[in-house]
């Protein structure tokens, strides 16, 4: 079936995966900011970032250490959310309690 001008409508399946590529793309922008911005804080402090990717429940696990002696000063898993309103799930808000984590809400400009 074609729109008034030509044009092909989408099926529903259509547009749910273009929304689903929309969202991965979105969140991966949202994690290399999130990232970017977790190693500038450090180093504003006198300090390098360690961060890394965690399996399940977290996004990253950031490792702080102090820039001259090596000492590790701060350990948190981060979580980042690409969205103000983007719910946390069951697993996350399990891990949330058990561990000290902080949740970074970031809205990517370009994605």
């Amino acid at each position: 079936m074609d729109d008034i001008f030509g044009f092909r409508r989408k099926t529903k399946k259509q547009r749910k995966r273009e929304q689903l590529k929309e969202n991965i793309r979105k969140g991966k922008a949202a994690e290399d900011i999130a990232v970017m911005h977790a190693s500038l804080q450090a180093l504003s402090r006198g300090r390098i970032a360690h961060i890394e990717r965690t399996g399940r429940g977290s996004d990253y696990q950031v490792r702080e250490t102090d820039m001259l002696w090596g000492k590790p000063k701060r350990t948190y898993h981060m979580e980042v959310k690409s969205s103000h309103r983007a719910p946390l799930s069951k697993l996350q808000k399990k891990t949330k309690k058990k561990r000290r984590t902080k949740v970074v809400r970031v809205e990517p400009f370009i994605y």
